[in-house]
């Protein structure tokens, strides 16, 4: 299939002619009158975190063409592919249509009050041989927030295990604990607004060409005569590296003596905020002490970068009159991930690159809704942001909730790689993940594997089946996904954006809050949980009074604002314009963070360091678009990316089968992509494939802080491709 024909068929004009009656259609000739969409529904996209405003055409109860919401702040009418073609996934093959449960071996057909009577009757068991806490629940970034806070409060309050966290501790955990460590609080600081009006944008560990794509509308210079310049790090030279002023090819896990370093320049040619730091900040005297020590020349040496580069990104961003920098997956993913964005925001807290237009140190997240769950999940913090140790936070939500205050934990439980850890273990008994794919995302396969092969009882609730973690399942609830059901996502820049029902779900499949409730109502805690609750609305309202006052206030929010106003934002534009955080002293904290190498170096039997990331067509374990014809014809399979240097001593050619191969197992039969994006001894591959799959190779190490796991940097040798070594 050609591109064209793949854009058209997303757009919803089929080139099938003996198919249809046509009509006129300016931009391409002629469009099938039985894709023309009777009405168009507002929503939000479900796959990044961009959040753009979508409208989707329905006829006949089908969705059958998806466009930009031209009105919509976030994107003004532009889509990505993923985007475009969004709309298919909702009749794709492979959605999850009945409730499956595992008899005699194999998974056969079962009505949902079978399903969920067995699923309550196995948890409570558990629980009551074992301990509350032998239960383990992995939620989504994926999920409405309402469906993620009525999970919360089941978990927590219904169940009584604190071990529940969700899939989001893979991917932004480090940013949450970062902001934290600095700031006080969760919550990214700036706008999307900011790039725009920033002088200086840096780049950190972020290709959001690939993941990000409608971002890069933002860093349009067409107009703005040299104004402003682009600064990106990467080790490996992405669509994003292509577009910077200055691509800074860091060694891999440099970037913390680079940011050091930064700060040392900073220090040393006068280049600080000393006003800001002296009314906003604490432990200035420390930091600017231990900084000391990364000259120019000692980072160049560990960086890779020249002295007078260094030296020059650190006066353009000095200098600037409102500088940004920005961070993904590059700076997250990594057993230093949440001290990496301590150090980021070392940066803007002592030259006062916060709380003001254009400056801002800001994580661009993950999934759609990876802030809403941040925001009410019950996982790392209790809802709006309250922690567990404080007992005024507590006392709080147990008036809110008419609750005795001892049924709210003082502790959080395990975060996402401990409730995995603690099933090979033998602590957890009983699993239940929801709308996430663990057997392709998460790192170190073995140890996944054996945990999934250890438990008594396994539930998987998921729009689609089989997928690679369904398999393993003693029951899977087909879920409602994207476009069948309602309520609210949180972009990056905290923008509340209404999520609109286009389609009913296929089959037997439920909305994960209807599934919610009736689990609830067997455990005999729905009416004293969600007191007169029927759909989505009612959690809305309860997580407005919940948050209100907090820092992540929705309380001022309606529903049709959110859906007319292309959604709000909690907290404004910019959060600390008035240079207060919420610590103890009102301040943040600068902390010293040292340049350590990582975790599994490179050595003479395993000589390359393997990086992972996405592309722009697939959205993590493609459960959802690999099952979208336009999205796989255009990437069907994976491939490693190797430098040319390296390729000619491997003997190796372009388009040659390789195996990668680590201390831990081995993906087999890559394409090879021979390419300078790549540096000598760095390969690259995507993580997103199933039959290929990246976490077979991937080290188990994590942030000891946010937990978040290190699948950046892994030592690996790369080997021509035998059907003997499969």
């Amino acid at each position: 299939m050609s591109m064209l024909t793949s854009i058209k068929r997303a757009l919803g004009i089929d080139t099938r002619q003996e198919d249809y009656t046509f009509t006129k259609d300016p931009r391409f000739g002629h469009i099938a009158t039985a894709r023309v969409a009777e009405k168009w529904v507002k929503t939000t996209c479900g796959y990044c975190s961009v959040g753009c405003g979508m409208l989707v055409g329905v006829k006949d109860g089908k969705a059958v063409a998806a466009r930009g919401n031209p009105d919509h702040p976030v994107n003004l009418g532009k889509l990505c592919p993923k985007g475009l073609s969004e709309h298919h996934v909702l009749d794709a093959p492979g959605r999850a249509t009945q409730p499956l449960l595992r008899k005699d071996g194999k998974l056969v057909p079962v009505s949902w009050d079978e399903a969920l009577d067995v699923m309550v009757e196995k948890f409570t068991g558990i629980q009551a041989k074992y301990g509350r806490e032998a239960l383990g629940v992995v939620g989504t970034g994926q999920l409405l927030t309402e469906d993620t806070y009525t999970l919360g409060k089941l978990v927590q309050l219904g169940f009584g295990t604190r071990n529940n966290d969700g899939n989001t501790t893979l991917c932004m955990a480090s940013a949450v604990s970062g902001y934290k460590l600095s700031f006080g609080s969760d919550g990214p600081p700036g706008s999307y607004a900011d790039m725009q009006a920033a002088d200086v944008i840096l780049l950190i560990g972020a290709n959001i060409a690939d993941n990000h794509p409608i971002l890069c509308h933002r860093l349009d210079r067409t107009n703005r005569k040299g104004e402003m310049k682009l600064i990106v790090v990467d080790p490996r030279v992405t669509k994003t590296a292509m577009m910077a002023d200055i691509h800074l090819p860091v060694k891999p896990r440099s970037d913390i003596a680079l940011i050091n370093g930064i700060a040392h320049v900073l220090i040393r040619d006068g280049l600080v905020s000393h006003d800001y730091i002296a009314a906003h900040t604490d432990d200035y005297a420390e930091f600017a002490t231990f900084v000391e020590q990364f000259t120019p020349k000692h980072v160049a040496a560990v960086t890779g970068l020249s002295e007078a580069r260094i030296v020059e990104v650190a006066h353009l961003y000095g200098n600037a009159k409102a500088a940004f920098i920005g961070w993904t997956m590059g700076v997250n993913h990594s057993t230093q991930g949440a001290m990496t964005v301590a150090a980021i925001n070392n940066l803007a807290l002592i030259t006062g690159h916060i709380g003001r237009g254009g400056a801002a140190p800001f994580s661009i997240t993950g999934q759609c809704n990876a802030m809403g769950t941040r925001e009410t999940g019950f996982t790392s913090s209790l809802p709006g942001y309250r922690k567990y140790e404080n007992a005024e936070h507590r006392e709080e939500l147990a008036r809110l909730w008419g609750i005795d205050v001892d049924r709210i934990p003082s502790a959080r439980g395990m975060a996402y790689p401990d409730i995995i850890e603690g099933a090979v273990a033998g602590k957890i008994k009983a699993l239940w993940f929801v709308a996430t794919n663990p057997v392709v995302s998460f790192p170190n396969f073995s140890v996944l594997d054996q945990a999934l092969r250890s438990v008594e009882f396994l539930v998987v609730q998921d729009g689609f089946h089989p997928t690679p973690t369904s398999d393993y399942a003693h029951l899977v609830l087909p879920a409602a996904i994207w476009g069948e059901k309602e309520g609210t996502y949180t972009n990056s820049e905290r923008r509340v954006s209404k999520v609109n029902a286009i389609v009913t779900p296929p089959g037997e499949a439920r909305p994960d809050f209807d599934i919610f409730l009736a689990i609830a109502e067997r455990l005999g805690v729905r009416d004293e949980l969600y007191p007169g609750w029927t759909t989505t609305a009612d959690a809305f309202r309860e997580w407005q009074r919940v948050s209100a006052g907090r820092m992540c206030d929705y309380s001022g929010f309606t529903w049709q604002q959110l859906e007319d106003e292309g959604g709000a934002q909690w907290g404004g534009e910019r959060l600390y314009a008035d240079g207060v955080f919420p610590t103890a002293t009102g301040r943040a904290k600068l902390h010293c963070v040292p340049c350590l190498p990582f975790a599994e170096q490179p050595d003479g039997e395993y000589n390359f360091v393997l990086n992972t990331g996405r592309t722009v067509e697939h959205w993590h374990t493609r459960t959802k678009t690999a099952n979208i014809e336009m999205l796989d014809t255009m990437v069907p399979q994976a491939w490693l990316e190797m430098n040319p240097v390296d390729a000619a001593q491997l003997k190796l050619k372009a388009h040659d089968r390789v195996t990668v191969v680590s201390r831990r197992s081995a993906v087999n039969n890559l394409e090879l992509r021979i390419t300078g994006i790549v540096a000598p001894g760095q390969v690259f591959m995507p993580f997103h494939f199933s039959e290929t799959n990246s976490n077979l190779v991937t080290l188990g190490a994590f942030d000891p802080i946010s937990r978040e796991p290190n699948f950046k940097q892994c030592a690996v040798r790369v080997e021509k491709f035998s059907q003997t070594l499969i």
